[in-house]
This record gives C-alpha cells, structure tokens and sequence, in this order.
C-alpha cells in the first residue's frame, strides 16, 4: 500500500492484534468536531467505532500492509507501535504540520557491507564521481525539458521555447566538464532557466516568479517545497532498499545529514513533482482560499484539507506506471525509484559510471 499520511493533530498510533490504529481521544472538543483529517486516499476508515469509551478509532488497517508511515505534527506513538514498526523494517518520517522534515525512525541498517565499501571507495574516485554526477544532472535537465516542451507545444511561448533552448545547450555543456564545480555551475544556471519557463506555466494570481524557499514565499513554492521533501524521503529510502548509504553521494557530496546520495537519485524526478504542482493548481484541485498568510517565518501557509489533496494528487502520481528502460517492464513510480537505484549499485560494483535517466516523455 502507499504511504500512511497522517495530518490529524493529537492522535496516537496503537497496535491492536496486529492492527495499526489510529485513535483520537475523545475530549469535548473532538466530540464536537469528530469529522478526521487522516490524508490518506488508499485507505478507508474501518470499524470507527469508540473504544471503552475513552478513544475513537480513526483508523485501522493491516500492520503487513503498512510500509512506510509519514507522521505531520503531534501525532503519537506507543512503545508496542514503535517495536512493531522496527521488526517488520517500516520505516516512520516525522514532518513538522507544515512538511518540514524532522527525523526518521528506521530498523536496522542493511548487511551489504560489500556494497557500501565499493559505494565508498568509488566516492572517492573523483572521474567516477564527476561521471555519475553527470548522469544524475543529465537525467534532469533532459526531463526539466522535456516537461516544457510537452506543455509548450500548444500555446507556442516565446520564453519558455527560450528555456527549452537554454536546456539544450546546458546538456551539450555537461558533456564538457571536467570538475565538479563548474557541472553545479552548469547545472545551476539550467535550473533558473527552466524555473524562468515554468513560472509561465501558471496563472498569474499563483505570483510566482522564481524558485525560492527558507522560506517559500508564494503558494507555487510553497507546494515545491513540499512535494520536494516527499520526494527526497521516498529517494532516500528507495536508496536504503538496495543496500546504499544514502549520505554518500556523488553530485551531492558529504555533509552532515544530508542524505546526499537520495538527493542524487532525487534529481531526474524533481519534475514529477512540478507536474504535480501545475495539475493541482492550474486543474483547479488547489484554489487561492487553501493557502493563507502566514508568520514571517512562514510567509505563506497551506491548510490542512489542501495539504490533503494534495498528498492524493502526490500518491496517484506515485501510482502512475511507466516502463523503466533496463527492465523493459512497467512498475508505479515508486517502484521505478528502486529500479533507479538499484541502476546505481550496478555502477558502483562494475565500476562503470554509465547512469542514464528514465528517459520521461
């Protein structure tokens, strides 16, 4: 099953004949707002019934079919949920209420120790480095393009035909480099380029002119930031799944905890995430009114039904098939993660740096 997103403030998650539940207690001000906010599309509410009359269960799914459980908030755990999340290896994410990441609590680490001193060693082979990391900004650029030809083919825009432009060039300059220095030069100038064609993408009440966060200053980057962080957690865990250290990147080198190498994986499908961004707000499924001022912290702020939403528009795309080139086979998106960094691990034990993108269209 998907992700378990849970956005309601002052639950706790239980074990009960291994059975995740979800349950609120019942104070007078949840019996006078019993409705939940529970953000996750896949999964139904069973058995809402109140329990010794003290709780209300929110929730109540299998604990087999629960792999990974996103937390926003002040969401609890009991010690038995904690031990039975760390057995069977489902990984919990703690966010802030506005996504901003926290922590994660994970089970023991992978015993391919082979692996990780290969991952290691070739870290420190700087024309491998430099050759993955080539492979992680082409997949990108060429998928950043390839998203604004396809919206660009009918309304025939002069800036964003002039950023497609820009990408080619930045593509044929990748092949050129030869420190990793001037590849984030390339790779940076590239990115502002493509945000310049993607702003014209959406309607001009979203004012969004550029990518900007820490903080996000407008709803477009608002929700940037947040399918970003999703994304970056699904990389990292995609590159744990395959025996990797995650904080041993390539393109993205060391720094304390970073988890470099998810970043690197990360790349090529930032733009899903932008594809997400234009569908929920350009389709109507986010409107002006979900978003609200906020702190100067936090100049702009999502409410809690369009974060809901938008989780949904996130896991459907997740759902989405695609065939993966290597494979010849067609798998959801979050498989395809996996399949991508399993494509890593093929690099670094053969020694060949020949990653290569999904090829999106």
């Amino acid at each position: 099953m998907p992700a378990l997103y849970l956005v309601e403030q002052q639950t706790k998650i239980r074990i009960r004949n291994r059975r995740v539940q979800v349950e609120r207690d019942l104070s007078p001000d949840a019996i006078a707002n019993p409705q939940s906010q529970i953000a996750n599309p896949k999964s139904q509410i069973e058995n809402p019934e109140i329990e010794n009359r003290t709780s209300e269960i929110l929730l109540s799914v299998p604990l087999s079919q629960v792999e990974q459980v996103v937390i926003f908030g002040n969401v609890g755990l009991t010690t038995p949920a904690i031990d039975a999340f760390l057995a069977q290896n489902t990984e919990v994410v703690f966010l802030s209420q506005r996504g901003e990441y926290r922590g994660r609590l994970v089970g023991q680490v992978t015993p391919h120790v082979p692996l990780r001193r290969a991952q290691y060693a070739r870290s420190g082979d700087a024309a491998f480095a430099l050759a993955m990391a080539k492979g992680f900004v082409r997949a990108k650029l060429q998928h950043q393009r390839a998203l604004l030809q396809r919206h660009n083919r009918e309304r025939g825009d002069a800036e964003i035909a002039s950023s497609v432009e820009s990408l080619s060039h930045a593509l044929d300059e990748v092949e050129r480099k030869t420190a990793l220095s001037s590849l984030l030069g390339v790779e940076g100038a590239a990115t502002a380029a493509y945000f310049k064609g993607l702003r014209r993408l959406f309607d001009p009440k979203w004012k969004f002119d550029d990518r900007n966060r820490r903080p996000p200053r407008d709803p477009v980057n608002v929700l940037l930031s947040f399918g970003y962080t999703l994304l970056a957690e699904a990389c990292s865990s995609a590159v744990q799944t395959v025996g990797l250290d995650p904080y041993a990147g390539f393109l993205h080198e060391v720094a304390y905890n970073r988890p470099g190498l998810g970043l690197d994986l990360m790349e090529e499908f930032r733009p899903i995430v932008d594809g997400i961004v234009l569908w929920c707000l350009n389709g109507g499924q986010l409107t002006p009114e979900d978003f609200s001022p906020g702190p100067p912290e936090r100049p702009i702020l999502l409410g809690a039904a369009g974060q809901r939403r938008f989780l949904q528009a996130y896991e459907t795309r997740m759902d989405t098939r695609f065939t993966h080139p290597l494979r010849g086979m067609q798998f959801p998106l979050r498989q395809c993660l996996i399949e991508q960094a399993r494509q890593i691990a093929a690099c670094i034990q053969s020694g060949e740096p020949n990653f290569g993108g999904m090829g999106f269209r």
